[in-house]
C-alpha cells in the first residue's frame, strides 16, 4: 500500500496516469490555500468534473475503506485537504459544512498568524486563539484531522495537548536534520507522536538536508533514525510534490492577498520558482525509490509497508468519521 500525505501539483490526466504508474493507492490533495468558503467549493466542483472525466484512474476518498475498493479497482483514492483554515471564514459551523463535502484535513495556520494558531514565520507565537480551542473541539467532533504543518512550535505543542483525537503534522522534516523553518523541532514532533499523531516527510527540497541534491541514503537513514526516536507506527510520506506548477504558483502560496509584497520563505529573490526535485523523487513514478531506500537500512518489509502507507491508511480509519463513531 502506497498512501502521499500530501500533495499540490498542477492536476492533470498526466499526473493521474502517474500516480497509477507509481502505485498510489491514496493521496491527500490541497484544494485551499488562501481561498473562502465558496471559492472553495468551486474547487470541490473541479475535482468533481475530474472524477468524471478520469473514473478509470482517479476516486473521491472519503473513508478509509474508499482505499480499499481504490486498491480494488486500480485507482487512486484523492482525500480533500486545506493548508490554512480561511475556508471557513469566521464562522464555526463551516466545519461540519465542509466535512460533509469532503474535507477531511485542516492547517490551523499557514505560515501567518490566523484566527485559530500562529503560523511558523511569525516573530511571537501565542498559541492557540479561543476560537481555536472551540474549532478544535468542532473538527475532532466531526472528523476533521488538525494540520499543523505550517504552524509554529507552541501553537502545534498546544494543538496536540487540546485536540481529543490525534493530529498531524502531513509534510515536514526533522529541524535537527535540516534546520528550515517549516521543519520541527524534537519537542514538537514528540508532542504529536506521543498523543498518537502522524508525521509525513516531506521531499520539498527546501525541507531536505542539501536540498536539491538530498541523496536518497540521508533521506532514508532520517527516517530510520525518526523510527528509532519516536516509533515506526506515527510516520509516513507527505511529499509536498508541486509537480508541474508554474512559479507564479509558489507567489499565490506565500502572498494569497495579505501583502503587497512578495514573500519568498525558504526560497530566495534570486530563486523565487519552485526548486527541482532530487533526481530519485520527481514525480509519482518513483515512490518505488523511498521504499527500496528504506529497506537499504535495515528496516523490515513491515517496517517499510508501514511507512510507505500502513499507518496512513490506519490513521485515515480511526480520524475522519464522527467522533465516537471512527
Amino acid at each position: 500500500m502506497r498512501i502521499d500525505g500530501l500533495q499540490y501539483a498542477n492536476w492533470s490526466e498526466k499526473v493521474f496516469r502517474q500516480m497509477r504508474e507509481g502505485g498510489l493507492d491514496a493521496v491527500h490533495v490541497t484544494i485551499a490555500y488562501h481561498e473562502t468558503f465558496r471559492e472553495t467549493v468551486l474547487n470541490f466542483e473541479r475535482w468533481n468534473r475530474w472524477f468524471e472525466l478520469f473514473p478509470d484512474l482517479i476516486m473521491k476518498g472519503q473513508w478509509a475503506s474508499d482505499i480499499d475498493r481504490a486498491r480494488e479497482t486500480g485507482r487512486t483514492a484523492i482525500f480533500f485537504g486545506f493548508q490554512n483554515p480561511s475556508p471557513i471564514e469566521d464562522d464555526i459551523g463551516l466545519v461540519e459544512i465542509l466535512h460533509t463535502l469532503g474535507a477531511r484535513f485542516m492547517q490551523l495556520s499557514y505560515n501567518n498568524q490566523s484566527l485559530l494558531a500562529t503560523g511558523c514565520y511569525e516573530s511571537e507565537d501565542p498559541g492557540i486563539t479561543r476560537m481555536g480551542r472551540q474549532v478544535i473541539e468542532e473538527m475532532n467532533r466531526v472528523g476533521l484531522v488538525v494540520d499543523m504543518s505550517h504552524s509554529a512550535d507552541r501553537s502545534t505543542i498546544e494543538a496536540a495537548d487540546i485536540s481529543d483525537r490525534p493530529i498531524a503534522i502531513t509534510h515536514a522534516n526533522p529541524y535537527d536534520w535540516h534546520p528550515a523553518l517549516r521543519n520541527k523541532r524534537d519537542d514538537v514532533i514528540r508532542a504529536v507522536t506521543q498523543n498518537g499523531g502522524m508525521l509525513g516527510f516531506s521531499l520539498y527540497p527546501h525541507h531536505l538536508k542539501d536540498k536539491s541534491d538530498c541523496s536518497l541514503q540521508s533521506f532514508c537513514e532520517m527516517i530510520a533514525r525518526m523510527a528509532d526516536r519516536y516509533g515506526v507506527a506515527h510516520l509516513g510520506i507527505g511529499s509536498d510534490l508541486c509537480q508541474d506548477q508554474p512559479d507564479s504558483v509558489v507567489e499565490w502560496m506565500r502572498v494569497g492577498r495579505w501583502s503587497k509584497e512578495i514573500d519568498y520563505g525558504e526560497g530566495s529573490a534570486a530563486n523565487p520558482g519552485f526548486p527541482p526535485q532530487p533526481a530519485w523523487f520527481r514525480d509519482n513514478r518513483d515512490f518505488g525509490n523511498i521504499e527500496q531506500g528504506l529497506r537499504a537500512t535495515g528496516m523490515s518489509a513491515d517496517e517499510v509497508g508501514a511507512i510507505m502507507g500502513g499507518n496512513w491508511y490506519r490513521f485515515f480509519e480511526a480520524n475522519f468519521g464522527p467522533q465516537g463513531r471512527a
